[in-house]
């Protein structure tokens, strides 16, 4: 079981499975919702993905340094709690007949919200349950678990939004946002809130820029990340679109693709620490990129009867691409990072990749409206091809991960080890 023989990794472990498949119920239900039952055009579809990734962009910086001040954990349920409650308002308002386009917007702001606290929240817990040099190992397991909805979470949302319809379907994904909640709250290690100092708002973003700014790795992942967030967001704010309406696929045929070609995800959590001990992880890294940007020049390939097969290789290759790149950009922040600053590094790369995403999701809406959709996953796969370049100083690289401290823990676990209890 390696990592998971703790019981609280296990927690953490449990809480982000069923999480990730519902995660994606709302993937495939959302744009479908818009698109059909509110009869909602390309670009406002887009605007849903606008939404949804805006408030890094207003807030993600503020959001890291407040997490460095507070307790991790009860951040992550009160994200969960929140995410539940604005999801089952779908379905209840579908039911009562007075859904509609500005209430989805609403939820999906709303979601984006408690979204950017989770997500910095937990890159900062990990290092606090797991131990230093088990990081690539804890963050594989969980990266696994959204191979594994990657996987299975397409098709099998696609089977709820047919039989159910969209809306009832989101209320199977609120259900998840309650478990998860549920199973971080069994967690016993300590959740210690973190040392008192001067809270000056600026001086603290100013820290964590210097750790990023100061280190060619972190600089480069950052970098990679928010160019090919940025194309990457044009791709997905119409990719639904272009299946349902360019090629007259079903909801159930998109999530079966979709679980096709994802089989690159669960392939690569299996596999990826593995490749990081053969090349080093800098340099798995950097083949992880240069793949993720090829792959993405078959998307505008896909069409009708045999040609699906070219959506199917491009999200098998992409897919193992991400998790390899997250596996190994996540372990070496996560280690190169002081404690005390990682809420805020962990704020950086995530609002540098979710603050572009707005703009390449209008983007993406806009000249799907002018070139057509086709011509824009051109646009959108070249873009992420060329991203690849901020990564090239690292194809001679050998492991660039910092070496183990003495212990080899973090301060939550030391004290769970001498007997210490919540």
């Amino acid at each position: 079981m390696g990592v998971l023989r703790d019981a609280d990794i296990r927690r953490l472990w449990a809480a982000d499975l069923v999480s990730q498949f519902g995660s994606r119920i709302d993937v495939l239900a959302v744009p479908l919702l818009a698109a059909t039952t509110l009869g909602a055009s390309v670009f406002e579809v887009s605007l849903l993905r606008t939404a949804e990734t805006l408030p890094y962009l207003v807030i993600g910086l503020q959001a890291g340094a407040w997490c460095d001040r507070m307790r991790h954990r009860r951040v992550l349920i009160a994200a969960d709690a929140g995410r539940a409650l604005l999801l089952a308002s779908v379905p209840v308002a579908a039911l009562s007949g007075v859904l509609g386009l500005p209430q989805l917007l609403v939820v999906v702001l709303g979601m984006g919200l408690f979204g950017v606290f989770f997500d910095i929240a937990h890159q900062t817990y990990v290092p606090r349950l797991v131990p230093r040099g088990q990081l690539p190992a804890a963050n594989a397991r969980l990266q696994t678990n959204l191979s594994m909805a990657a996987v299975a979470g397409p098709g099998l949302a696609g089977l709820i939004v047919q039989a159910l319809g969209a809306a009832a379907a989101l209320a199977a994904d609120a259900v998840s946002f309650l478990w998860s909640a549920l199973w971080l709250a069994r967690i016993r290690t300590p959740d210690e809130r973190p040392a008192l100092r001067e809270r000056r708002l600026l001086k603290e973003i100013g820290e964590g820029v210097r750790v990023v700014r100061g280190n060619r790795v972190l600089l480069a992942i950052t970098a990679h990340g928010t160019v090919s967030g940025f194309f990457q967001s044009a791709h997905l704010a119409i990719v639904i679109v272009f299946l349902a309406r360019d090629l007259g696929l079903s909801p159930w045929t998109i999530g079966l693709l979709g679980t096709a070609s994802l089989t690159g995800a669960l392939t690569a959590g299996l596999t990826a620490r593995r490749l990081g001990e053969r090349l080093g992880d800098a340099r798995a890294l950097w083949g992880a990129a240069v793949l993720f940007g090829l792959a993405y020049q078959l998307y505008p390939l896909t069409g009708r009867g045999w040609a699906l097969a070219c959506y199917v290789a491009a999200g098998f290759l992409t897919s193992y691409s991400v998790i390899v790149l997250r596996v190994f950009g996540l372990s070496f922040q996560q280690t190169a990072t002081p404690p005390e600053l990682l809420g805020r590094v962990n704020a950086i790369s995530n609002t540098l990749f979710y603050g572009v995403t707005p703009a390449g999701s209008l983007l993406g809406g806009a000249l799907a409206g002018v070139l057509g959709m086709r011509a824009t996953l051109h646009v959108a796969a070249a873009g992420v091809l060329a991203a690849a370049v901020v990564m090239w100083p690292l194809r001679r690289a050998s492991s660039r991960r910092p070496p183990r401290e003495a212990g080899d823990g973090s301060p939550a676990r030391t004290a769970r080890r001498r007997g210490s209890r919540r």
